[in-house]
């Protein structure tokens, strides 16, 4: 905490407050400064785990993978462990995160009991549902605006040592979005309980969910940490297939290829991929190599050299209300051609305020994940404008850690309207830290 401290001091007070950090799982472009950052290297573990209570103080800077393997011998888990390992309790938090226990937990600043926030005034304050609940409640799709958490306390829930799946294959979007509605209103299907739930799409003809129910019942496993790969395990022709997976490679079941992002590497390619060493097939080493793209502008060099136009990144994922959600898959493979598609849905779990990302209470939003390129359109984010315009017709959100094109009044509207800058003012009164339209949009 004093390393923290005394790197806030040694930045100069005309220079905006950014962390000194290494790596990072935002896809915006972030703008470079020659100040100094905060020192959040003393903030990187897990401070304790209280088993009885199913609690656990965390450092802000904590990745996820080691939250998991400090609290998985307990048999405890975090309410909701977002797929890539690096990304950090601070920043799920700050920059929300999503998994397929969000149809039952909600999202992971939901299960905060209380944390330490490092302001702009450079002050470490205190904030719950009942210390600071300004600053509390705007905290979650801040960014880092309002400030750093330091320290959070977490609810924890027990887990079972294994992961019994079930994909269900449908052949129609409704079919599969009334399926998952089912679930998420009742909690189960076919009359057992169901504990995970996310999908993936292929084609309007080629959609999976992917229901998980914890299992105390000894086994043989899976493993997608080597020359099998997750995703592709999910499809058959038709029916259901049955897995199974140890809790552990159930929560990082997705990270071992980003998803499916890892075969713009190689990575997939069978004769590639026996050569690629084991701990390089995880998603902070394909972030290396995003960093070297974007530094170097590899893709696009490749992209000319080959006679073919330069691609617009199209990495976001969106929310949108249940209802609406297959209107706008069929609106989205019609017009944006990236495949395959994330599914999760989620809803919150009370109906505290959030006003930085309001989703009503009581009510089932999907989570769509895409992450890919397409050709350059004739305007700069051509295709992400289109996403954006398409998500707010549906009455959609989209989340801020990539790319994107809002007008200030349409981001008022979306993320927070007067609320924001109330809370900004009161605990960043000098405006050490940027702003979130100008951080989010401008990229500054």
């Amino acid at each position: 905490m004093q390393r923290l401290l005394a790197s806030y001091r040694a930045i100069p007070v005309d220079a905006t407050v950014r962390l000194a950090k290494p790596t990072s799982n935002l896809f915006r472009v972030r703008a470079k400064s020659s100040a100094p950052g905060l020192d959040t290297s003393g903030l990187t573990g897990v401070i304790s785990v209280d088993p009885d209570a199913r609690t656990a103080d965390v450092a802000g800077m904590c990745t996820y993978e080691d939250l998991v393997a400090a609290t998985l011998p307990h048999g405890l888990s975090p309410l909701v462990v977002p797929q890539l390992k690096t990304i950090t309790l601070g920043g799920a938090v700050t920059g929300l995160g999503i998994e397929s226990a969000s149809f039952r937990n909600g999202l992971p600043h939901e299960s905060v009991l209380e944390m330490d926030i490092l302001t702009g005034a450079g002050e470490v304050v205190r904030a719950s549902p009942v210390e600071n609940v300004d600053l509390f409640q705007a905290f979650p799709n801040s960014y880092g605006t309002l400030g750093y958490a330091v320290r959070l306390k977490i609810e924890l829930e027990p887990v079972k040592p294994f992961v019994a799946l079930r994909h269900l294959r449908f052949h129609s979007l409704t079919e599969l979005i009334e399926t998952m509605d089912r679930i998420t209103e009742t909690g189960g299907l076919d009359g057992e309980r169901v504990d995970y739930l996310d999908g993936v799409v292929f084609s309007a003809d080629e959609s999976y969910l992917c229901i998980g129910v914890q299992s105390a019942t000894p086994g043989a496993v899976s493993d997608y940490t080597g020359s099998a790969i997750y995703y592709r395990s999910i499809q058959h022709e038709d029916g259901e297939k049955h897995d199974r997976l140890t809790i552990h490679d159930y929560l990082w079941r997705w990270d071992t290829d980003w998803f499916w992002c890892s075969r713009a590497f190689g990575a997939q390619n069978p004769r590639i991929r026996r050569w690629w060493p084991r701990r390089y097939r995880r998603s902070s080493f394909y972030w290396k190599l995003i960093g070297y793209d974007q530094r170097f502008d590899i893709a696009d060099r490749i992209e000319v050299r080959n006679g073919r136009p330069p691609r617009e990144r199209v990495v976001q994922d969106v929310e949108v209300p249940i209802e609406r959600t297959a209107d706008f898959l069929e609106w989205f493979l019609d017009n944006v051609p990236i495949e395959p598609i994330w599914l999760c849905p989620l809803r919150l779990r009370e109906d505290r305020n959030w006003p930085l990302y309001p989703i009503p209470p009581r009510h089932t939003y999907v989570n769509i994940g895409f992450w890919s390129s397409v050709p350059v359109g004739p305007e700069e984010g051509y295709t992400n404008k289109m996403i954006e315009r398409k998500v707010s017709e549906l009455d959609g959100h989209k989340s801020l850690y990539s790319d994107a094109f809002y007008s200030p009044e349409e981001f008022d509207e979306l993320y927070g309207g007067e609320i924001y800058p109330t809370v900004k003012k009161t605990y960043d009164p000098d405006s050490r830290f940027l702003d979130l339209y100008a951080k989010a949009v401008r990229r500054q």
